[in-house]
């Protein structure tokens, strides 16, 4: 954060004239009427009047320069600074967020909701896929069951604290060379609660909350995927004075196929297939995730090929529809033939001459190339 003489543009030695010099060059560099509804320019002429209203007073430039901001907002809160709220208005917008002194007794007893818990869940892949339901084991801060939230021993109550009457907070006074300076701070004794329990629950030692292990099944829907979240409103941790519970975070990761991977709702798996069958085509047998399913190869099937397996992919978790299966080939070369198969494909081979001729094409293009 920028400190006034740096905004002022003067050392901190300078005097009241050429403070309030430097003030009217910048004013009327960066005045709002000046610079055509400029709102950097606006906001600078904001510092620049903040930093002149404590540089060109006597004591409050004494105070800012003993105890720097702090000073000046600890003197506002108490209104050492009378006639000075507006301009601090802007200065708290302008620095960053309003200076409210310590949390009132309010504040610290107002409901609050509860603090969410994560819990991670580990699926396996058709789990995920199909759904499931799952018993997990939580440990969750709960409200105490013997006082009811109360904090006191059954039978027992708070009364109000003595110290601070009540408010949750204190006046502390230093004195200076400069006055005397009063800021407010959280009492001690409450804590800000504004009561005082004299017995303690024995269960949650004055806390109100107890921990507790809870048993909860959770239902997975089909389709989810890794790093699908799922909520559970109102199963976290207990409220505070009243305030609702928090929620449930189920984190999903799910574990790899040895067959199908997955991309969205999409399904992609290799299929091995024979060469008779890529020659000559036929009909074969596709897994999908319920069920062998024929398919028919077309002839002359390439390996690498890919072919689609329209709404046979996973469901989607939320509307209709699923998504779609995709293989590709693999044609199977075997490493050892009998001498019958042997003697087959030799006659194959010298009876084809499609492949010769891709062949010959093949060699005569690399003989091109390299003349």
């Amino acid at each position: 954060m920028r400190d006034f003489y740096e905004i002022l543009e003067v050392d901190r030695n300078a005097t009241l004239v050429e403070i309030k010099k430097s003030y009217k060059k910048l004013a009327k560099k960066y005045h709002p009427d000046l610079n055509n509804g400029d709102k950097e320019a606006e906001q600078k002429f904001k510092e620049i009047n903040i930093a002149y209203e404590i540089l060109s007073d006597d004591e409050k430039r004494a105070t800012y320069d003993m105890y720097g901001e702090d000073g000046i907002k600890q003197n506002y809160q108490e209104g050492g600074f009378g006639g000075f709220s507006d301009i601090f208005e802007d200065f708290f917008d302008i620095f960053g967020g309003g200076f409210r002194g310590e949390r009132t007794s309010y504040e610290n007893n107002r409901p609050k909701k509860g603090a969410d818990i994560r819990y991670d869940v580990n699926l396996e892949f058709r789990e995920a896929v199909f759904g499931v339901e799952k018993e997990i084991n939580l440990r969750r801060r709960e409200t105490c069951n013997r006082c009811e939230g109360e904090g006191t021993e059954p039978g027992t109550h708070k009364h109000t604290c003595d110290k601070c009457n009540g408010s949750g907070q204190v006046q502390m006074q230093t004195a200076s060379a400069f006055g005397r300076f009063i800021r407010v701070v959280t009492c001690d004794k409450c804590g800000g609660s504004g009561e005082i329990i004299e017995e303690p629950c024995t269960k949650c030692s004055g806390t109100g909350k107890q921990t507790t292990s809870k048993k909860i099944k959770v239902k997975i829907p089909a389709g989810v995927d890794n790093g699908t979240i799922i909520s559970m409103s109102g199963e976290g941790h207990a409220g505070e004075n009243g305030g609702p519970d928090g929620d449930l975070f189920i984190y999903i990761t799910v574990r790899e196929d040895a067959v199908f991977k997955r991309r969205g709702y999409d399904l992609y798996f290799n299929m091995p297939i024979t060469y008779m069958d890529a020659v000559l085509g036929g009909k074969i047998q596709v897994p999908t995730l319920t069920k062998l399913t024929d398919f028919e190869i077309p002839k002359g099937t390439q390996g690498g090929t890919t072919f689609k397996l329209k709404n046979e992919g996973v469901g989607k978790v939320r509307g209709s529809g699923k998504g779609d299966l995709y293989f590709t080939v693999d044609i199977i070369i075997p490493k050892k033939i009998t001498d019958e198969q042997k003697s087959l494909l030799e006659e194959l081979r010298n009876k084809s001459d499609t492949a010769e001729k891709e062949e010959k094409g093949f060699f005569s293009k690399v003989k091109e190339f390299f003349e």
